[in-house]
């Protein structure tokens, strides 16, 4: 049973759709002895900063019935250690897709990480998140409104070559007019959703679980509410998406494909089951025969 998986993300060939979300699989190098990293389609690697951070307090992590709850804090080395010692190390082993997962907390701050990893040669694909507060404009994150969203992607867009994937949050009243915005100010693609503001309350103690009090809610449970995002999108705009948002299965992968997404990110599930990705990619091939479908790029925005 031989099925054709590649799909293309703006000229770049992926030999299949799935991809681990960000943060949900290191740098990629973490997960080397865990199976062959050539199974996959692309990498997501970890949320960069311009400067290294530490990330929040703990605790940082809530369970929750069929997700999660997180408020890491962007923890990583700096853009420097990713373009000069991460990404080299990664295509060492895998010659797949990367791509390199920017934030930042100021628009210049966006363009400058942005600038050294489109000089990276080891990156392929650059996604922008827009869900950080922007310090200038009183903690109001970059995804929530339009302008701002807009300003980010075409500050990125002047330095970069690379196509550019800006990362919508889904904590806003109208998604499709902060996707027409960056898309109308240059994104090459969009990736939706990341997380869900969430809460969890320790009865006991009498305080949120999380120190910070909120966080990022993902996994199984938003897929049905991400699944909505992407669809309304996809056919809102004209640029290529990557759905995100609680996949866990190959049926899930291809809900997200019929929806419009051109590729699929898995995020939560890696953390519940680190082989998500590759029991998904093994069940992709039966799945469209049963389907009756030649290749994963003919479900494309197919409803």
């Amino acid at each position: 049973m031989v099925k054709d998986l590649s799909v293309r993300l703006c000229g770049v060939e992926l030999r299949n759709p799935v991809i681990p979300a960000s943060g949900t699989f290191g740098f990629g190098t973490e997960l080397e002895g865990a199976f062959d990293l050539n199974l996959l389609g692309g990498i997501s690697l970890k949320g960069t900063t311009e400067k290294a951070r530490y990330g929040n307090p703990t605790p940082r992590i809530a369970e929750c019935p069929s997700g999660m709850i997180n408020s890491v804090g962007l923890q990583n080395p700096g853009i420097d250690v990713l373009v000069e010692e991460k990404v080299p190390a990664l295509r060492k082993i895998y010659s797949g897709a990367v791509i390199a997962n920017i934030s930042g907390f100021s628009v210049g701050e966006y363009a400058r990480c942005c600038a050294k990893a489109d000089a990276c040669g080891g990156i392929d694909i650059i996604e922008v998140n827009i869900s950080c507060p922007n310090v200038h404009d009183g903690g109001m994150a970059f995804g929530t409104s339009a302008k701002a969203a807009a300003e980010v992607t075409a500050a990125v867009k002047e330095v970069t070559r690379k196509p550019v994937f800006v990362k919508l949050s889904p904590n806003v009243t109208d998604i499709v007019e902060i996707a027409k915005a960056c898309e109308g100010a240059g994104a090459d693609g969009l990736t939706l959703v990341n997380t869900f503001l969430g809460m969890r309350i320790d009865i006991q103690r009498r305080r949120p679980v999380i120190a910070a009090g909120m966080g990022g809610f993902s996994g199984r449970a938003v897929f049905p509410i991400a699944l909505r995002m992407v669809w309304q999108v996809a056919h809102a705009c004209r640029i290529p998406v990557m759905g995100c948002g609680g996949v866990a299965s190959a049926e899930d992968v291809v809900e997200m494909m019929m929806a419009g997404a051109a590729a699929v990110q898995v995020g939560a599930e890696n953390i519940r089951n680190p082989w998500a990705c590759p029991e998904i990619v093994e069940a992709l091939p039966g799945l469209l025969d049963r389907l009756g479908a030649a290749s994963a790029r003919e479900l494309i925005g197919a409803v």
